[in-house]
């Protein structure tokens, strides 16, 4: 009996290591969890997130252009920034997000700055991973409690082919 037990508690212990180790060779490090392509909840935007450095970035991949069928997402231009001199570079492509630093001790990523290309306003960023996997970012002046915030969730395979136009 004695030797049943001691067997049996080797044989979980190792199965335990092998999860473990699976585990740990194939999880991203928290701070890179947030690198990947996001689609918004609302479906009108998809974001492709980076890492630059130490901080993290994020570019425009796709949009909803159903608005205007004359103006397709490729020629649409950021007309509306403040600087004039980059009001002719395409929204397509266009970096929406920088600066944005993992905070170990929150498990998010703060200091960013989001770019609003609607109304060519910047504003102070954060962002974090809920226990869902969805990406909230929020977008702020001074204060994150009065700020705006977007959900997002990771693009599927399938998903990164439909919105590949």
């Amino acid at each position: 009996m004695e030797k049943t037990l001691t067997l049996r508690g080797l044989g979980i212990m190792l199965l335990f290591m092998l999860y473990a180790g699976n585990g740990i060779a194939t999880t991203q490090p928290n701070c890179d969890q947030i690198i990947g392509m996001w689609m918004a909840n609302e479906k009108n935007i998809v974001v492709q997130v980076y890492k630059d450095g130490d901080s993290f970035k994020a570019s425009i991949v796709w949009f909803d252009d159903s608005d205007d069928k004359t103006r397709p997402m490729d020629v649409r231009l950021d007309y509306k920034n403040p600087d004039k001199s980059l009001r002719t570079r395409k929204v397509l492509g266009m970096q929406v997000l920088k600066n944005l630093e993992y905070s170990a001790s929150s498990n998010s990523w703060e200091n960013g700055v989001i770019y609003d290309a609607k109304n060519g306003h910047e504003w102070n960023s954060c962002a974090s991973i809920d226990k869902d996997g969805m990406l909230k970012v929020t977008g702020y002046w001074h204060f994150k409690f009065i700020g705006k915030s977007m959900k997002f969730s990771r693009v599927s395979s399938t998903e990164r082919l439909l919105t590949s136009r």
